[in-house]
């Protein structure tokens, strides 16, 4: 038993971490967050929600800088202040932001949320495992590089979610008669949208996958559709 101690400890941090992050993202969310008022966009959104058979889709809009959309662990949906500014400038058109509201709606439909918890419980067991095996073996380094292999595998489940995402947005677009194209569109501008001025890799793409793979995804999805 005392053998899977240090699993279970980790098992049980992580949910315990996981209920806390979300619980104080759901507080600054309240605090830094309004309810997402556009006319145009609402005309996109509203077929959205005819599509799901829901009476109206609630967006939020996040104050905050970074050109992002964000599924709460609690469902709500939220676009950043950064990413409605380029809307308002232009750089975005309402059709690539309503797709951004597709894509969040296809993380709280498919329960990522969920599966983070799970997800994240089971990779600090699996670092606790790998720091016992390997630090045996290379002591000194065994912490670095068990780091660095649950960092790999959280990095490919996220990319992961971030495909089947894709997947529902682009069967909701084309069901609300919008289509994948402004999906597509806006793959190939999220590179220049999300840069940081000081020539960093987006945040967004550390956490995404890469968007020629996203759209050749997509493409293929359109052609199979096509095609039945």
């Amino acid at each position: 038993m005392l053998k899977f101690t240090p699993l279970l400890l980790a098992i049980i941090y992580g949910i315990v971490m996981y209920r806390f992050s979300a619980w104080r993202l759901g507080k600054t969310l309240d605090q830094q967050s309004t309810e997402l008022a556009d006319p145009q966009l609402k005309r996109f959104t509203d077929k959205l929600a005819a599509a799901l058979d829901l009476p109206r889709i609630k967006v939020h809009i996040y104050e905050v800088d970074p050109v992002n959309g964000l599924a709460a662990p609690d469902g709500r949906i939220f676009i950043t202040r950064g990413f409605f500014n380029k809307y308002r400038q232009g750089d975005v058109t309402a059709e690539e932001l309503t797709s951004v509201i597709a894509h969040e709606l296809g993380h709280v439909a498919l329960g990522h949320s969920r599966r983070r918890m799970i997800d994240f419980s089971g990779q600090n067991a699996l670092r606790t495992a790998l720091i016992l095996i390997i630090g045996r073996i290379l002591p000194g380094i065994g912490v670095l590089i068990a780091n660095a292999l649950t960092s790999m595998l959280a990095a490919r489940l996220s990319r992961s979610d971030e495909y089947e995402a894709d997947a529902y947005a682009a069967a909701l677009l084309s069901k609300a008669g919008i289509g994948i194209g402004p999906q597509i569109s806006l793959f190939g501008k999220l590179e220049e949208l999300t840069k940081s001025r000081k020539g960093v890799v987006p945040a967004w793409l550390m956490s995404h996958p890469a968007t020629e793979d996203r759209i050749a995804a997509l493409r293929k999805l359109e052609a199979k559709w096509s095609n039945t």
